[in-house]
């Protein structure tokens, strides 16, 4: 999987728009900074636990609109990130969706559409459960924040250089925001309580990605 290209070359000029998607980013894991999974290294100590949050500024997926909207990927990885089917996760959909927007959230990123979003499913091996919550995804003066009430907190803040400017990570092997810069930076505290699903975690100090995306798919 590569990070350059995020619109189908292959889409010629019938092509109709499948997803456009366009908001923030906020992830956390339990490798140090910076995370060795972006440059397609083993995760620290082995294995990684993580969440990756995406919020929809502004969203359209199969014709729905999804703008406002929330969802949450709690995920253990067992080795390399890149090794394809292996990643273990369950999906948080945003309360807020209603049925059809969910069903065309968990068809973007479960990779049926395709795209750069199927290229990302592919690592997946199993989807362990989907479920509904109310998700606080928030980005206020470039800290982010993300709760989901009794399983999920976090909050991050990016590095920055000496003039204040953001710290990018951009053309690496791997991202979960293929095509767009990611901001790097640390998790001052990152805890996820599923134990139900064998997801039980609390980190502090440890890697965290922030970024501005976007994602478009046309076939």
């Amino acid at each position: 999987m590569t990070t350059t290209d995020t619109v189908s070359r292959e889409a010629g000029a019938a092509a109709r728009p499948v997803y456009q998607l366009q908001g923030t980013l906020l992830e956390a894991c339990s490798c140090g900074v910076l995370c060795p999974c972006w440059i397609g290294e083993d995760p620290d100590g082995g294995t990684c636990d993580a969440f990756v949050a995406y919020h929809f500024d502004k969203g359209e997926i199969d014709g729905v609109d999804v703008s406002g909207l929330n969802v949450v990927n709690i995920v253990h990885i067992p080795g390399n990130v890149l090794t394809p089917g292996s990643w273990q996760l369950v999906m948080f959909l945003d309360a807020a969706a209603s049925e059809r927007q969910r069903d065309a959230i968990v068809a973007a990123y479960s990779g049926k559409l395709g795209g750069p979003l199927a290229d990302l499913a592919g690592l997946v091996g199993e989807i362990k459960a989907v479920e509904a919550a109310r998700i606080e995804h928030t980005i206020v003066g470039g800290a982010g924040k993300l709760r989901i009430e009794g399983v999920l907190e976090a909050e991050m803040e990016p590095f920055r250089s000496a003039d204040g400017r953001t710290t990018t990570l951009r053309d690496s092997v791997f991202s979960t925001v293929p095509g767009s810069p990611a901001y790097v930076g640390k998790a001052s505290y990152h805890r996820v309580t599923l134990p139900k699903y064998g997801f039980e975690w609390t980190f502090e100090g440890r890697n965290a990605i922030q970024s501005d995306y976007t994602m478009e798919f046309a076939a």
